[in-house]
């Protein structure tokens, strides 16, 4: 296969280390970027998932594999099995590590033994599989060293190293509503446009939604309506990033009205226009409670 079948194939991210070290972790950030994670595979299977993927199209461009060793004795093949996955498509490695006295402390931490420590101690276990894992070590493109990291840092780590260039690392959803329709319950910030006059009570407006244009410009006009909108917006700018760097992929910022038709939709898409220029930041908005009045 061409170095350009290769690029075309789509790439593949193996996923192996120290029991301990945060592979789970790992692949679940994995997940959450988009990659489709399997874990704990056998190296004899990875040709037939090759062969899936490609099946598949352009549906599985980004594969992440977790092999360890979990695999028992199949795990051996894992370097044969690795130089026939480079010749067909664009393959790195990543190493999860940890000190022994860490990994000896999370073991401890769960209550679980090690898997190759037998009737031995959970250090034995990992002086084993540290054998065992050396040429894999060797051999890969990233190493990351997880003692001092939590399993947030972990995941932001992951993230800034996997993510596509010009990708997005969060994403807000704006979600108007009516509070008379109750609070969400997913919200993780909630702003109240009651302050503003509520176009229901002009005639020739309450039949409209914030949609539309006429709404738009009444509620725009109000006094105090751009100041706000303007001030919250820069508000969110370090809340933001503040999530990015806390590896939170998702939010949702609540914009409420009484009744979720007018000022809450005309506000939300305002917000979400001084939003969509955050870098790394995907914004969406929905109308919860749009059409039920």
């Amino acid at each position: 296969m061409t170095e350009t079948q290769r690029q075309d194939a789509g790439e593949v991210l193996i996923v192996t280390g120290m029991s301990g070290a945060g592979r789970s972790t790992a692949a679940n950030a994995l997940e959450d970027l988009g990659w489709y994670v399997v874990d704990n595979l056998p190296p004899q299977m990875m040709r037939p998932l090759m062969d899936l993927t490609e099946l598949a199209g352009g549906a599985l461009p980004r594969v992440a594999v977790v092999v360890d060793v979990r695999g028992r004795d199949l795990f051996a093949e894992l370097p044969a099995a690795l130089e026939a996955l480079r010749e067909r498509r664009q393959t790195r490695m990543m190493f999860l590590d940890a000190s022994d006295e860490v990994l000896v402390r999370r073991f401890e931490s769960v209550r679980r033994p090690h898997p190759l420590q037998g009737d031995g101690t959970i250090v034995d276990g990992i002086h084993r599989e540290r054998e065992v894992l050396a040429p894999m070590r060797e051999s890969a493109d990233v190493i990351i060293d997880t003692s001092s990291h939590n399993i947030h840092q972990l995941s932001t780590e992951v993230a800034e190293l996997f993510t596509m260039k010009g990708a997005a690392r969060h994403t807000v959803t704006i979600l108007s509503f009516g509070f008379k329709y109750g609070m969400p319950p997913d919200a993780d910030m909630v702003a109240d446009m009651r302050f503003l006059p509520n176009p229901f009570w002009t005639e020739s407006l309450r039949s409209l939604t914030g949609k539309d244009e006429t709404v738009r410009e009444f509620v725009m006009a109000q006094t105090g309506a751009e100041e706000f909108i303007d001030a919250y917006a820069q508000a969110l700018h370090p809340v933001l990033d503040g999530y990015q760097r806390e590896n939170k992929r998702h939010s949702v910022v609540a914009i409420g009205c009484t009744g979720g038709k007018h000022r809450s939709v005309v506000m939300a898409r305002q917000l979400a226009a001084r939003l969509d220029s955050v870098p790394e930041v995907t914004v969406r908005v929905k109308d919860r409670d749009l059409g039920r009045e």
